[in-house]
């Protein structure tokens, strides 16, 4: 099966997959860029994106919206006329003024969750920027597309479903996601798209919707497009690859991570996460880790409580020190086994396997390559 471009009003995705943002710089220009170039959507993520500026503990919202508007030119340069996007979490403090960092440096699309996004339309009102928020639930579909509608006039120009085989924080209580880890979160699905079809209706324009939690292979994106959806997200897949901008060792807990070592930990954000197990997870666990230098990035976290500095937590992670940092992935990362670029990913997502048999006559019957090889 060949898979259909995705839609997104004026702009055109010639592979419908989204990659999903990934912070603290797990998802930057390199990663963001080399997806665009092959097709599909690029997404950095502009939590804490500064991390690595040399003002990033004193002067922390300037140094983030400085390295926000540095990735996405350098995204730009790489992915030519590809889409880029950036996620942006609601519940961070300084939401609008990354949202409109985001636009006045190019983005094609803001993707938003953790939490509903009741301003967004205002941050990119006048501009060619798409909003995209990302749901869990009929419920919020519901809620944020009403929103929109009443105080905006107008509504998404994509929707993103987060299932909750999803990696890093969840809209979802433990017991939903228990409750969901055996299937694939169908019923929802339909439910959201009902709703989408009647603001479809009402602006008289097309929302595409995509899905993402545990997509690994082309038969889970296969699956979830008939269903009716436009595309899927996928983050824990590119991952594993040369442009991701994780360090090494971050890339290789996926490569090296069993089944067992996926777990559900408690986020500071007061939302269930899901990471691999580490020692920085065992200890957080046993005992808070008191937080010595707060970022109030989050507008949820009170540093006199939270049981450990999620930035810093992501950022020790993702520069390598995966034993005393927090490594979020989705529910099939321990399928990974190996390190790949983005090129060959996207194929290996877009394309037919080979039929690996040959002719034996001029009958229909066929023989294995392998078996080939063996007689000869």
């Amino acid at each position: 099966m060949q898979l259909p471009a995705l839609h997104i009003g004026e702009l055109t995705a010639r592979v419908p997959i989204v990659q999903g943002g990934m912070g603290i710089g797990v998802s930057l220009s390199g990663l963001a860029g080399a997806v665009a170039r092959e097709g599909g959507v690029g997404v950095i993520s502009a939590a804490q994106v500064g991390f690595n500026e040399p003002d990033f503990m004193t002067n922390t919202v300037e140094a983030n919206k400085r390295a926000l508007a540095k990735q996405l030119k350098k995204a730009r340069e790489i992915a030519g006329d590809g889409i880029i996007g950036v996620n942006i979490m609601w519940r961070g403090q300084h939401y609008e003024d990354y949202a409109r960092c985001a636009v006045e440096n190019g983005a094609n699309i803001i993707f938003s969750g953790a939490g509903l996004p009741s301003d967004l339309p205002d941050c990119v009102e006048g501009t060619s920027t798409k909003i995209a928020p990302i749901i869990g639930s009929p419920k919020a579909a519901r809620v944020i597309l009403h929103l929109w509608e009443r105080h905006h006039h107008r509504t998404a120009d994509m929707i993103v479903i987060e299932g909750p085989k999803a990696g890093g924080h969840l809209g979802y209580t433990r017991e939903q996601v228990k409750m969901h880890e055996s299937d694939g979160y169908e019923k929802e699905i339909e439910e959201i798209l009902d709703v989408v079809k009647e603001f479809e209706e009402k602006f008289n324009k097309k929302i595409p919707v995509v899905f993402g939690g545990g997509i690994f292979d082309k038969k889970d994106i296969e699956h979830y497009l008939s269903l009716g959806l436009s595309g899927v997200q996928m983050a824990t897949r590119f991952v594993a690859t040369k442009e991701c901008d994780a360090s090494d060792a971050f890339k290789n807990m996926y490569v090296k991570a069993k089944e067992g070592d996926v777990t559900i930990v408690q986020s500071p954000v007061h939302m269930p996460g899901r990471a691999l197990l580490n020692p920085f997870v065992k200890a957080f666990r046993q005992h808070r880790i008191p937080v010595t230098n707060c970022f109030h990035c989050l507008k949820t976290c009170d540093p006199a409580t939270t049981p450990y500095c999620i930035s810093m937590a992501l950022i020790r992670a993702v520069r390598g020190d995966v034993d005393h940092g927090l490594v979020f992935s989705g529910a099939n990362s321990w399928k990974i086994d190996k390190i790949t670029t983005v090129h060959d990913l996207i194929q290996e997502l877009t394309q037919d396997p080979v039929d690996e048999t040959i002719p034996t006559d001029a009958s229909d019957k066929t023989i294995p390559v392998e078996q080939v090889k063996k007689q000869a």
